[in-house]
Parts: structure tokens; C-alpha cells; sequence
């Protein structure tokens, strides 16, 4: 009987591990092809781990709420035959196969990590939180001190970022404590620990967030402390648009059986910037600028509980807008179902989130590292406007909507910045309303 293992898939290129949510099999139960085996959850997504054969589980090598590396054997699976095969680490999803090629950042993480396993320490620490260890300067003596909230006492990225953010505070009342220990040997006594919280009174009902949103959370201060974010706005004349999607909607759904919004409008204005501009379709390594080749435009969609995530319309710019629109309302509707696949989500170089959707007229959007920028669109609203004519100034009224772009000004300078978001609005409102799709 030959044994296979079933390996730790790779989620997407930034991500190193993976925490097991729950185990869908047990040892002795068999599993077909393509069979889910367990879900699994990254600091991007959650996602069931189909069987790439046939067989009995004979072996779970890892419990529910580990953190496993990528690339390491999870279970063992037996099944006909009559020699012993140990699988290749795969790179990606059974469903998808691809060659992945290992960035500058998880070489270093490899480094790092191959340095605390020469400390001889048994405390585990993740890749992750070795990677974080590493950019900000913390050692591993350093790290050991730091309390933590995972299995075993294990440091988890909440436990270094917030470790990170009360840093100077704590370094502080270290070096206090040393100093009055130093000083008076024979008044020792046990300090209190001062830690960042929120004072609760009156009426209030405390509740944990839910796994996603303290990834979302950790995600959004990652953000922050990495990119030094400006916010640039333009208004737009959303008129021919406005006119032309009326005049056209209820033909498009009873041919294509599918409504057409504003967002694919949009994704095709920004395709196009992009092109022109592809400064803005970057991210940073260092002080190492990465010109991505692909337009991948992210969309954030809104979840039933009230989270957002940001499925990736992937070569943006050779769809037309039918293609465009088909591919918004299907992510869409798979978004609110919870049925997006891991890498329907990843590779994203640029995204664009609708705060008008929610009512808002305008909003100071966070980046989705590593990109370099986000625009916002916000909600559509009639307002009078002067209008410039051959026969002097008018006011009428219009149908206007502001937009607003969030960049990294480490790469993205005023002008740039507000050069595209302007080139957008152009391609809106040049909106060629004689088409047909």
C-alpha cells in the first residue's frame, strides 16, 4: 500500500503559513479526489484543502488551531499500491499548479528564520512574526520577552504588532524598573503591568472580534505604519454616464440575464489610467520599486458579517466592458455566499472601493498593502453646477460624484497622484455614450 502526503498548499506569495481551522476527516476515513480534507485560514482568506488522490487518512500529523508552514506535511493518506510515495511540496492549490518565484522578502525570511533556530531556544515563532521581528529591529532576546496569546505561549502577529505600537512605552518603564531596582535592591516589590486599554462604564456590552476582523484590523495598522498615505479628491460630471446606463440597463439584462452597475464603468476608467500611468501599478521592496506588468484591480466587496474582501478582476485591461461586468456581479454574488477561491483574491495591484454604496460622499481610503494605492468612489448625487457654453455661463443640474485616491508617498509623489485620479475622472466623463455592448 503506498502513502502519500498531503502538503501544506501555498495560498499566495506573500503568505508562509497557514492556521488549521478544523479537520473535515478523521484517521481511517477515506477520501476521493478533489474531496475537501480540512479548512485552513491565512491572514488573507479561509479555504478548504482538497485531496490531489485517492485513499484512507492513516495519519493528521497536525491538531485543529496549529500554525503550519507552507510547503510542510499535514496528513498522511494510504492507498493501493505497493511502494511508499512522499509527494513534492506543492506551491499552490491541487486546483491550480503554477512556478513560484521566491521574492527578496521570503529569502530573508528564510535567513531569519534559519538564525532563531541557531539560538537553541524552543519557543516556536512563525515565519510571519520573525519576518516583522526582523524589519523592526528587534532581537531575539527581545523577542522571547514578549508575551504570548497563541498555542503554547506562541507569539502571534497581534501579539508583535501590538508589542511594536507600545514599544518606546514599555522600553521605558523597563529601563525605570532597572534603575529603581539598581538603586534600592531592598525596596524590590512586584510592579503592575501598564497596558493600552479602553475604560469601560456605564451600559456596554464588551464582545471579541471575529477572526477576520482582527485580520482586517492588523492588516489596516500594518498599512499605516508602512505607507505614509496622502489623499487626493476630484469631482466628476457622472451625467452621460448616469443617462447612458439608464438608457441601456433593461435591454442588457434581458439579453445577458445580468445587471450592469457603475463598478465595471469604473474598472475600465481605471484600466485605462493605469495604462497610461503605470507609475501607480507598483509596490516597494525596500528602496526596490516593482513595476507590475499585469493590471489586476481589486474590488471590495462587502460580507454578510459586515467584514470586506477583495476579489481581483485579473487582467483588467483586455476585458470589455460585458467581461467587466460579468466578472463584477459574479464575484459579487460569491462574496456574499463566502464561495471565493483563495486565489481569486490575491495579486491585486491596485484597488478600488465604492464608500458611495454606503451613502458616503467621499472617504480617505487605507491602502491594501503592498499595493501603493486605492481610490474611492463615492455615492452619486444631483447638484446644480455651473456649466461653461458658447453662450456664457449656466447652472443646471447635474449628476456629480467625488472621487478620492489614497497613495504611498514614498513612491508616489502630488503629482502622479493627482495626475492619474484626474486622468480617471477624464475617462468618465469622455464616457462615449453612442456605444453599445
Amino acid at each position: 500500500m503506498s502513502q502519500k502526503e498531503l502538503i501544506m498548499p501555498k495560498m499566495g506569495e506573500s503568505i508562509m503559513e497557514a492556521t488549521i481551522l478544523k479537520w473535515l476527516k478523521k484517521e481511517g476515513d477515506s477520501v476521493g479526489v478533489d474531496e475537501a480534507v480540512l479548512e485552513i485560514a491565512t491572514d488573507k482568506v479561509d479555504s478548504e484543502v482538497p485531496s490531489p488522490f485517492a485513499g484512507t487518512i492513516t495519519k493528521i500529523l497536525f491538531n485543529e488551531g496549529d500554525v503550519v508552514q507552507i510547503g510542510k506535511a499535514i496528513a498522511i493518506i494510504s492507498g493501493e499500491g505497493g511502494q511508499t510515495i512522499v509527494s513534492a511540496p506543492v506551491t499552490e492549490t491541487p486546483a491550480k499548479q503554477e512556478v513560484v518565484v521566491q521574492s527578496p522578502v521570503e529569502t530573508k525570511v528564510k535567513e531569519v528564520v534559519s538564525a532563531a533556530g541557531s539560538t537553541g531556544g524552543d519557543r516556536f515563532y512563525s515565519p510571519l512574526v520573525l519576518n516583522i521581528a526582523r524589519e523592526e529591529g528587534i532581537s531575539m532576546s527581545e523577542l522571547e520577552r514578549i508575551p504570548g496569546t497563541g498555542k503554547d505561549n506562541r507569539v502571534t502577529k497581534s501579539d508583535i504588532l501590538n508589542y511594536v505600537q507600545n514599544r518606546g512605552t514599555q522600553q521605558a518603564q523597563t529601563t525605570t524598573r532597572e534603575v529603581v531596582q539598581t538603586e534600592a535592591p531592598v525596596a524590590k516589590k512586584e510592579e503592575p503591568v501598564v497596558t493600552q486599554s479602553s475604560s469601560v462604564t456605564g451600559n456596554a456590552d464588551i464582545r471579541e472580534m471575529d477572526r477576520m476582523r482582527k485580520l482586517i484590523a492588523d492588516h489596516m495598522v500594518m498599512s499605516k505604519r508602512t505607507s505614509p498615505h496622502v489623499t487626493s479628491y476630484v469631482e466628476v460630471d457622472m451625467t452621460p454616464i448616469v443617462e447612458w446606463r439608464n438608457r441601456i440597463k433593461d435591454k442588457f439584462e434581458k439579453r445577458e440575464g445580468q445587471k450592469i452597475t457603475f463598478t465595471p464603468i469604473f474598472v475600465e476608467a481605471l484600466a485605462k489610467a493605469i495604462k497610461d500611468l503605470p507609475g501607480i501599478n507598483v509596490s516597494v521592496d525596500g528602496y526596490n520599486v516593482i513595476y507590475k506588468k499585469d493590471i489586476n484591480i481589486g474590488m471590495a466587496a462587502a460580507l454578510p458579517t459586515g467584514n470586506l474582501i477583495v476579489p481581483v478582476i485579473k487582467n483588467a485591461d483586455r476585458m470589455n466592458l460585458v467581461g467587466l461586468t460579468m466578472a463584477v456581479n459574479d464575484f459579487a454574488a460569491r462574496a456574499r455566499a463566502n464561495k471565493l477561491k483563495p486565489e481569486e483574491i490575491q495579486e491585486g495591484t491596485f484597488t478600488l472601493t465604492n464608500v458611495g454604496s454606503f451613502g458616503s460622499l467621499m472617504g480617505t481610503p487605507i491602502i491594501n498593502q503592498p499595493q501603493v494605492a486605492i481610490l474611492a468612489v463615492g455615492a452619486i448625487k444631483k447638484r446644480p453646477v455651473v456649466l461653461e457654453t458658447p453662450q456664457g455661463d449656466v447652472i443646471a443640474i447635474r449628476h456629480m460624484m467625488f472621487m478620492s485616491m489614497s497613495y504611498d508617498h514614498r513612491v508616489v509623489d502630488g503629482m502622479l497622484g493627482g495626475t492619474f485620479l484626474k486622468r480617471v475622472a477624464d475617462y468618465l466623463e469622455s464616457f462615449d455614450t453612442t456605444r453599445e455592448i
